[in-house]
C-alpha cells in the first residue's frame, strides 16, 4: 500500500490515497482541540464532524506536547486521536507548531523558552528606537532548527511507524504563518551583520535566470534584478531601492525559507508524504478586500511588519520555492482577501491550491465551489469547526453535495479543467444594488453564462458548478442561479436547451440517476435552466419561485 502522495494532473496535482484521487472536504479544528485525545473521545465531536460530511481535520500537534524534556517523546495523545479518527473514517492533516506559529514562538517546550543563551530571540526596533525582545527564536540560530528538526523527525518518524499502513494521516504543515510582527526584520547582532553581507549566490543566479518565470508580484516590485552584480550586492542593493523594508523582508524570507526547510527536510527523510507552509496574507490595496463591516486590520497589512515579514506572500514565493523545494506547496490562509485572485495566486507556477484556513461563515462556505471547480483545490478548511452544529452549519448542505459528486469533479479536475466552472453569489442586504458580472467560461464549444436566479423581491444568494460532459451535454450542481448558453460556432442562430432532467445522486457510489423531467417553466421554455433558492418564497413575494 502506497503512502500518500501528489500525483501531477494536467495542469495541477491531486492528492492519491490508496491508490486513488481523493478530495479532501476539509476543516480546521480550533487550535487546542487536538491536544487532548480525552476532549475529542466525546463522540458528540466526531460525529457531528461526520454528519457535516467532512472527511479530513485539521489540528495542531505542538513541540511542547511531545518533547516536553528534551530527548523524551510522548505520542500517547497523537496515537489515540489517530486511532479515533481510523474509527470514524476521517482523514487527519496536522499542523506542526515547533518554532513558529502566528509570528511568535508560543509552543516551543519550556525548556526552549528558558535557555535564550542557548536559543536567542529576534530584537526588534520600537517607535522612538526602543529595542525590544519578542518571543519569536532567531531564525538565523543553528541551535534552534537542528532542535526543531529532531523533534519533527521524531514525529514523522512515528507516524511512519504507527500510520504508514493505514493513511490516516494525508499530509503535514511545517510551522503556522511564519514571519516576524513590529518591525520589518530581525534587528539582533547577527541578522544586522548577515544583512549587510551580499545576497547569497545561489538565490540571486534562480532569480535572475528564471526572471520571466518568476511570480507577478515578485515582478511587480523587483522589474531590474538582472542588472545587479551577483556576489558583491547586499539585500539593500538589491531589494531597497525604493524602500528599505522591501529588502528586511526579503531577507527575513530567506532566513525563515531556509530554516523551515530544515526542518521539512528532516521530517521527509523520515517519511515523505506531503508537507507544506501557510501564510498570513498582506495586502497591497485595502479596498481589495472582502470586508463588509469589518475592520481592515483584520485583512493583514500593508507593511512589512504589520503583517509577519518574511512568511510566503505572493511577492516572495520564488525564495520559499528556491530554499524550501522539502515543501510541497504553500497554502494561503484565506479569510477577507479577494477570494479569486488569492487562489490563482497559490496556483501560479502549476502549485496545487490548498486552503489551510478560511472563513467558516455561510460567504466563505459558498467560495469552495469557485476553489474547487476553477482552481482545482485539493481541499479548503474553514477554520474552528468543532464550535458548530452540523444542524446549523451551511457547510453541511455545501459538503453533502460535493461529497456526492466526488468522483466527476475529480475525474474533471485531473483530466478535464477546461470542462468545469464553479462559482457562487452572496446575499445582499436590504436596499443594496446589485453590481455583478456573471460567471461565464467557453466549454464544449459554447459560453456557458451562469447568473443570480431571478427572485422577486430580495435577491437571493447562489453557488454551485458546471461540469461539461462532452456533445452539448453539462451537469448543473447547487443552488440560486440560471444557466443559459451560447454557441460559439459563427453560423449558429439560436441556442437553446433541448432537454433537461432532475438527478438524484447516490452519495457512496456517484452514480447519477434520473428523478424526473425538467419542463419548459423550468428552462423557461429552452431559454436557460432555473436552479433556484431552496427557500421558494425567497424575497417575499406571494408567489412562489
Amino acid at each position: 500500500m502506497s503512502i500518500p502522495y501528489l500525483r501531477k494532473t494536467k495542469t495541477s496535482s491531486q492528492l492519491i490515497v490508496n491508490g486513488e484521487p481523493f478530495l479532501m472536504l476539509s476543516a480546521e479544528l480550533h487550535n487546542s482541540t487536538l491536544s487532548s485525545a480525552k476532549y475529542m473521545a466525546d463522540d458528540k465531536i466526531w460525529q457531528n464532524m461526520k454528519a457535516m460530511h467532512i472527511n479530513t481535520l485539521l489540528g495542531s500537534v505542538s513541540w511542547e506536547q511531545i518533547e516536553p524534556v528534551e530527548g523524551q517523546f510522548d505520542f500517547s495523545n497523537l496515537d489515540a486521536i489517530i486511532l479515533a479518527a481510523r474509527e470514524h473514517g476521517l482523514k487527519l492533516v496536522l499542523l506542526w507548531f515547533g518554532s513558529f506559529k502566528n509570528a511568535l514562538s508560543t509552543y516551543v517546550p519550556a525548556w526552549v523558552k528558558k535557555d535564550v543563551k542557548r536559543f536567542p530571540r529576534v530584537h526588534t526596533l520600537e517607535a522612538g528606537g526602543k529595542r525590544k525582545t519578542l518571543e519569536l527564536l532567531s531564525p538565523f540560530n543553528e541551535a534552534a532548527w537542528q532542535a526543531d528538526a529532531k523533534a519533527f523527525a521524531k514525529l514523522m518518524a512515528h507516524l511512519k511507524e504507527f500510520d504508514g499502513q493505514h493513511s490516516t494521516v494525508l499530509m503535514v504543515q511545517v510551522e503556522n504563518e511564519t514571519g516576524l510582527l513590529g518591525d520589518s526584520k530581525d534587528r539582533s547582532k547577527i541578522a544586522e551583520q548577515k544583512f549587510n553581507e551580499p545576497v547569497p549566490k545561489e538565490l540571486l543566479e534562480h532569480l535572475q535566470s528564471k526572471k520571466n518565470e518568476l511570480h507577478p508580484e515578485f515582478q511587480k516590485r523587483y522589474p531590474d534584478l538582472s542588472a545587479i552584480t551577483i556576489g558583491q550586492a547586499t539585500w539593500k542593493d538589491v531589494f531597497g531601492a525604493d524602500d528599505i523594508t522591501n529588502a528586511d523582508e526579503m531577507f527575513m524570507a530567506d532566513a525563515f525559507s531556509r530554516y523551515i526547510h530544515h526542518v521539512a527536510s528532516a521530517g521527509k527523510a523520515e517519511y515523505p508524504i506531503p508537507l507544506y507552509a501557510n501564510v498570513w496574507l498582506n495586502f497591497d490595496d485595502p479596498a481589495s478586500l472582502d470586508l463588509t463591516d469589518i475592520p481592515v486590520v483584520v485583512g493583514g497589512g500593508a507593511k512589512a511588519g504589520i503583517y509577519p515579514s518574511g512568511g510566503p506572500c505572493p511577492h516572495t514565493l520564488n525564495v520559499y520555492n528556491f530554499n524550501a523545494p522539502s515543501l510541497d506547496f504553500i497554502g494561503p490562509d484565506l479569510y477577507f482577501h479577494e477570494y479569486e485572485s488569492t487562489c490563482r495566486n497559490y496556483r501560479y507556477g502549476g502549485q496545487p491550491l490548498f486552503i489551510p484556513e478560511q472563513r467558516r461563515d455561510d460567504k466563505g462556505v459558498r467560495r469552495i465551489w469557485s476553489a474547487y471547480g476553477n482552481h482545482l483545490a485539493l481541499g479548503c478548511s474553514p477554520f474552528g469547526i468543532d464550535s458548530l452544529q452540523a444542524s446549523e452549519c451551511e457547510l453541511t448542505k455545501h459538503y453533502g453535495l460535493i461529497h456526492s459528486l466526488r468522483k466527476q469533479i475529480l475525474e474533471a479536475q485531473a483530466e478535464r479543467p477546461e470542462d468545469m466552472l464553479g462559482f457562487y453569489f452572496d446575499d445582499f442586504t436590504e436596499g443594496q444594488q446589485i453590481k455583478e458580472k456573471p460567471w461565464t467560461k467557453n466549454m464544449g464549444g459554447f459560453e456557458v453564462i451562469i447568473e443570480r436566479a431571478f427572485v422577486f423581491g430580495k435577491p437571493g444568494p447562489g453557488a454551485g458548478l458546471v461540469i461539461h460532459q462532452g456533445e452539448g451535454r453539462f451537469l448543473c450542481a447547487g443552488w440560486g442561479f440560471n444557466i443559459s448558453f451560447r454557441s460559439l460556432n459563427p453560423k449558429s442562430t439560436f441556442t437553446g436547451i433541448l432537454h433537461a432532467e432532475e438527478k438524484e445522486v447516490d452519495p457512496e457510489s456517484c452514480e447519477l440517476t434520473t428523478l424526473k423531467l425538467l419542463g419548459g417553466d423550468e428552462t423557461r421554455s429552452g431559454e436557460f435552466l432555473i436552479m433556484p433558492n431552496e427557500d421558494p418564497d425567497y424575497g417575499g413575494f406571494p408567489i412562489a419561485s
